[in-house]
């Protein structure tokens, strides 16, 4: 077990991970703004060597290697940039179980906390310790061939099984706890995360669900078939989606940023993840007002219920 460092005082320091999009000036201006602004307080802040290089900080922040990871000396793990760079953010997140918080700087960013304008209060909050930490369900994905397990991996949003030739059609068998629900010609399959609704599941057409529902999705995409409707089990249920034998084979992505091909005869396994993502939270705004500002939804008429 790793050890909390304690200053000569014997009081516990206090430790901030920053991952940051280092390609993007606004990034990396924002990060040096966090740093002095936790430094200042007395906080101090790690920084992965890739990103150190493109970032001008201060000789007090420790600089690690990637394989050093996020330990439990962390209490926070901030991330500034867009969707990508959270879902990287919740492989460390997920990985150490120390809290995510995401500050967003690209478009929709439904997994960040804050926005860009909000750099200020995000360091007085953290300071401050004025957040709270809530669990999100993740999936774990199986993938079997020939009867054997031939990979594993997880996924905070989604897993999906997609086609890997533009001009041919994947054909699947979509399975729920055991038993066959249809087969059709399609572009691929999406299993979700009450927490990916928003994300890819939505843009093939599944429903948004409020990350307080616990569930699991399946939604098809672009199938060719009567019944290819998106599905919505219990979290206990197993998903399963098999690539017919006569099919050229897929490929499997998790939260868009792990792969790996998929054969003729391959059957994924989804089931509820065993490890949760812990997300910090700075706001206690109702989902409804989270999904309106991230759509930028019209809500002009609305009056409200009567008192």
């Amino acid at each position: 077990m790793t050890m909390r460092n304690t200053d000569s005082t014997g009081t516990t320091e206090r430790t901030v991970f920053l991952l940051t999009h280092t390609g993007r000036q606004a990034a990396v201006r924002s990060a040096e703004l966090v740093v002095q602004g936790l430094l200042h307080n007395g906080i101090g802040v790690r920084v992965p060597a890739e990103e150190a290089a493109e970032l001008t900080l201060p000789p007090s922040v420790r600089v690690v290697e990637a394989d050093e990871g996020v330990d439990e000396d962390c209490e926070l793990l901030v991330v500034l940039g867009g969707d990508g760079t959270l879902l990287r953010g919740a492989e460390l997140a997920r990985a150490s179980g120390v809290p995510l918080l995401g500050v967003n700087l690209g478009r929709v960013g439904f997994l960040a906390e804050a926005e860009r304008d909000d750099l200020d209060k995000v360091v007085h909050r953290v300071v401050e310790r004025s957040y709270e930490v809530e669990e999100r369900m993740t999936i774990d994905v199986l993938v079997r061939n020939n009867g054997g397990v031939v990979h594993r991996d997880w996924a905070l949003n989604e897993a999906s099984v997609e086609k890997a030739a533009r001009e041919r059609m994947l054909e699947v068998v979509a399975e729920v706890d055991g038993r066959p629900v249809s087969r059709f010609g399609c572009d691929g399959v999406v299993c979700a995360t009450p927490t990916g609704s928003t994300a890819y599941a939505f843009s093939a057409g599944g429903p948004v669900v409020w990350p307080e529902v616990e569930a699991l999705l399946m939604v098809p995409i672009s199938a060719h078939a009567l019944f290819a409707k998106p599905l919505v089990t219990t979290p206990e249920s197993v998903l399963a989606v098999e690539v017919q034998p006569e099919t050229p084979g897929g490929v499997l992505w998790c939260d868009g940023r792990r792969s790996v091909e998929l054969p003729a005869g391959a059957r994924v396994e989804v089931r509820r993840g065993e490890v949760p993502v812990r997300l910090a939270r700075l706001h206690h705004a109702s989902f409804t007002d989270r999904l309106v500002a991230k759509f930028a939804l019209p809500v002009a008429g609305w009056r409200g219920a009567p008192h």
